[in-house]
């Protein structure tokens, strides 16, 4: 900015007055990136963006056009951020709903976010967001500490009245989603799943209900708003599904329902791993184990394995072996698998875990005894998993197929390996899903080692063969 100076002969001159732009700097954070990398998203010189928040130049129309591209934003968001000012926060998804704690703001970001996920412009905006680790401490802190809504009640703002029958067909919706996903895919299920909850879930937000309602509701709507972002999770789509698994947290609190927000913080967690973030996933699952002491055995099984393959990663990322945390992570496997023979049957599972048994806890416990090194053992859980699990489960099973083989080549079984993954790259292929198609990349880079061998050579002249564009 500029402002008139007075000199002593009475001149008047435009000076420029040089004060940081705390909103830009705070936008760039909020996505995790530094100065060069917002410089690269944008276009320009890593000097150039610096001096754009010092303030001592102004981008132009086409950079501001830029900045709202690259971080999802309009061209009123950006020139907020340029206002010396402003501490505008980015992307409310990701920022400023962890203080917006009533029903109404809830419900209302909810809503917006599913509008735009609707969107196909807005929604490759979403699709291109960044993890941001930053706000998962927010979060916890939020979901932790701040204090709850008083009521659940509602009242309507488009004159419908809501019934726990409304919230039974969202419930029904859910489990058919999940059966379509696990079966066929995100990338098949993954549209339908937003279309519902802009179409069908979001009237029933905005109607009118009871506190009894109003809590089952929120419950319902934390759910799908997690298998929304489970299924961006699945295609790779890290920020948009962290975007839905805030708003899930968000919602699970207004429910006062503490196994949900256990539930999103698992897969929370099983996100951070993805992406090689131990110490995130960790914090992630203790928190759910806090918020679910009172669940069912089987799910605080679950959420102390996370625990354990979380810790794992840490040991496999190291540059030198932690014996200490080894033996943490052997003690955690061993209190899981203690906690899980205490489940009977499906008492006290509700219908979003039900899906979770002894094959997808059998393909954890192997992903974990492998990070630390235990690849007898991780072979050993992996074969009950390929035993006791529903092979029309077709991504799971799959993806169990390759990590089996991934065990073997550790193990110096190279030809079994092969054997093992092979039939998971016709479902890499052909299935909507970008898991399968990394874990295949993965352990064919694994084989670098043994590239002279013949049965590499073959399985690498197969991969050529195939239009393994996803991978």
């Amino acid at each position: 900015m500029s402002e008139n100076l007075i000199t002593k002969s009475g001149e008047v001159m435009a000076v420029r007055i040089l004060r940081p732009r705390p909103g830009l700097i705070t936008a760039r954070k909020r996505f995790g990136l530094s100065q060069e990398q917002a410089a690269e998203r944008v276009g320009v010189s890593p000097s150039t963006w610096a001096r754009w928040e010092q303030g001592k130049v102004d981008p132009h129309a086409t950079q501001r056009a830029r900045i709202a591209l690259a971080f999802a934003a309009t061209l009123d968001q950006v020139a907020s951020w340029l206002d010396e000012h402003a501490e505008y926060q980015p992307f409310p998804w990701l920022c400023e709903g962890v203080t917006r704690i009533s029903l109404a703001a809830t419900v209302e970001d909810a809503s917006e976010l599913w509008e735009w996920d609707v969107d196909p412009i807005r929604r490759g905006l979403l699709s291109a967001l960044p993890f941001m680790p930053a706000v998962l401490s927010e979060w916890l802190l939020s979901y932790t500490l701040d204090p709850g809504v008083e009521s659940r009640a509602h009242s309507s703002s488009n004159g419908r009245t809501v019934g726990l029958s409304d919230v039974q067909r969202v419930r029904d919706a859910y489990d058919a989603f999940n059966v379509m996903d696990r079966h066929h895919g995100s990338g098949l299920v993954r549209p339908a799943v937003v279309a519902f909850m802009d179409s069908q879930l979001k009237p029933l937000l905005n109607g009118g209900y009871t506190d009894e309602v109003g809590g089952q509701l929120m419950t319902a709507a934390a759910t799908m708003s997690y298998l929304a972002g489970w299924t961006a999770y699945d295609l790779h789509q890290h920020g948009l599904a962290q975007a839905h698994y805030g708003q899930a947290l968000r919602l699970a609190k207004a429910a006062d329902d503490p196994l949900i927000a256990a539930w999103t913080l698992h897969w929370m967690a099983c996100q951070a791993i993805d992406l090689k973030k131990p110490d995130e996933a960790v914090r992630l699952t203790r928190a759910a184990q806090n918020a679910a002491r009172q669940a069912n055995p089987r799910i605080r099984a679950f959420l102390i394995l996370r625990e354990a393959r979380g810790t794992a990663l840490g040991v496999d990322l190291a540059d030198t072996p932690d014996r200490h945390t080894t033996r943490r992570v052997e003690k955690l496997i061993a209190e899981a698998e203690k906690t899980f023979a205490k489940a009977t049957g499906g008492d006290g599972i509700p219908h979003w875990a039900s899906d979770q048994g002894i094959a997808e806890f059998s393909s954890e416990v192997g992903w974990t005894w492998r990070l630390i090194g235990e690849h007898k053992r991780a072979e050993a859980s992996i074969d009950v998993s390929l035993r006791t699990g529903d092979p029309a489960h077709v991504r799971g099973h799959h993806l169990t197929l390759v990590h089996r083989g991934e065990a073997l080549l550790r193990q110096g079984e190279l030809e079994e390996a092969i054997a093992c993954a092979r039939p998971a790259v016709h479902v890499a292929v052909t299935l909507p899903s970008a898991r399968p198609a990394a874990l295949v990349r993965d352990f064919d880079r694994h084989l670098d080692a043994h590239a002279g061998e013949p049965v590499v050579k073959e399985w690498r002249d197969y991969l050529r063969t195939v239009p393994f564009t996803t991978v």
